[in-house]
């Protein structure tokens, strides 16, 4: 009889969670069994703390036996997030991610405004660049023309030069020895500059 005995305590299961901290005895048709094992007591404890053991009971034995994992889940979590925070639970959690939600569209918004500001200041630049070498345009080509005629003149006073043809232009005469008397007058360079650009206008007004 004490061999039997033995045997048959050996082969009992010990109680889940819940049946050890209520102490009752552990069945078969026990509802807290599947969910709570023995080897995690504190899960039921903090459960039962915060939801009482009977409406634990009654909760579960409303719902299919499908969906009551999902809902021991959910108390499980719910009475954890009750003891942080004993107002709000997991409704503070939840407030918390959606203000961090919301601070983190803001951001994106600024960063694409950002981002749009800069493609506007690059258009910007490219425009402002094509409109200045259009400004810059009649310029150069007043410029080049300029150079142009000073190219002319200087050709056309290096040609008389050599022709022996600048005293006459000057003067308007003929005379060689008043010609000379005056080249010996214009020794510096800037009274050349100056023969070199009445040459230039006369060489304009019989073009003209």
């Amino acid at each position: 009889m004490a061999g039997s005995g033995s045997g048959s305590g050996s082969s009992s299961s010990p109680p889940c969670a819940s049946c050890k901290l209520l102490r009752r005895r552990c069945t078969q048709e026990c509802v807290f069994a599947p969910y709570f094992p023995p080897e995690d007591p504190h899960k039921f404890a903090i459960v039962h703390k915060v939801f009482g053991a009977s409406n634990v009971s009654k909760m579960l034995q409303e719902l299919p036996a499908l969906q009551r994992a999902d809902a021991v889940s959910s108390l499980v979590y719910e009475a954890n997030a009750r003891m942080r925070d004993p107002v709000y639970g997991c409704v503070g959690a939840i407030s918390y991610l959606q203000q961090q939600v919301s601070q983190l569209q803001v951001q994106l918004a600024l960063a694409k405004a950002e981002i749009l500001c800069v493609q506007m200041q690059h258009d910007d630049g490219h425009a402002q660049s094509a409109s200045a070498a259009a400004a810059l345009a009649p310029a150069k080509q007043q410029f080049h023309h300029q150079q142009q005629q000073q190219m002319e003149c200087e050709a056309y006073g290096s040609l008389l030069v050599q022709n022996g043809l600048m005293m006459n232009t000057l003067n308007g005469t003929g005379e060689v020895h008043q010609q000379q008397q005056m080249l010996g007058g214009f020794g510096s360079a800037g009274n050349t500059a100056m023969m070199l650009q009445e040459a230039c206008l006369k060489k304009e007004s019989l073009w003209a």
